[in-house]
């Protein structure tokens, strides 16, 4: 049996929750608090310090979901979840006030993690807030010299979410499919 772990990461409200539930084979592990900051003008709830959650594929193998609290104030969880991690998904809610502020931070934040890894980029809530486009994703992105997988998802949709992870193991072994 193999065991494999992806981190989903990003802003609060950017659907990782949702999103690890959308794929989870067991129920999610969420560990929520009542919002008492500014979140909770998003937000009832945020993740304080995980969420957790599993796929079982052909073979006896398990893809480990672990989501991070999408909190600066709780950024010494980033670096525990990171720990033997095949790869990065970060999740980016269109609708807030700086999307590519979001992305650059987080980017930089985990930075030495997708040094060593691989990362996948969905973009949430483009049905709400159409700009920025995806084409202007992969304009900044390419300012940054990154190239991810990049797609419009709705982190509801197992299938939006599933082509999302299935992009980042593709790049991380493009003979998979086979």
């Amino acid at each position: 049996m193999s065991n494999y772990k992806i981190i989903f990461t990003g802003p609060v409200g950017a659907g990782k929750t949702t999103a690890i539930s959308a794929l989870s084979d067991i129920p999610v592990v969420a560990t929520d608090a009542n919002a008492t900051d500014m979140t909770r003008e998003r937000k009832e709830t945020t993740t304080v310090a995980m969420d957790y959650g599993m796929m079982v594929l052909e073979g006896e193998e398990r893809i480990h979901l672990y989501g991070t609290p999408g909190q600066e104030r709780f950024d010494f969880m980033w670096d525990i979840l990171t720990q033997g991690g095949l790869g990065l998904v970060l999740l980016l809610d269109n609708t807030r006030a700086d999307p590519f502020q979001d992305m650059r931070f987080f980017l930089d934040a985990f930075k030495d993690f997708i040094a060593e890894s691989k990362l996948a980029v969905g973009v949430t809530q483009m049905d709400l807030k159409a700009t920025p486009t995806l084409d202007e994703y992969h304009a900044e992105l390419q300012k940054l010299n990154i190239n991810p997988p990049l797609f419009e998802i709705d982190a509801r949709r197992e299938q939006d979410v599933s082509r999302l992870v299935e992009a980042l193991l593709f790049s991380l072994d493009p003979w998979l499919g086979e």
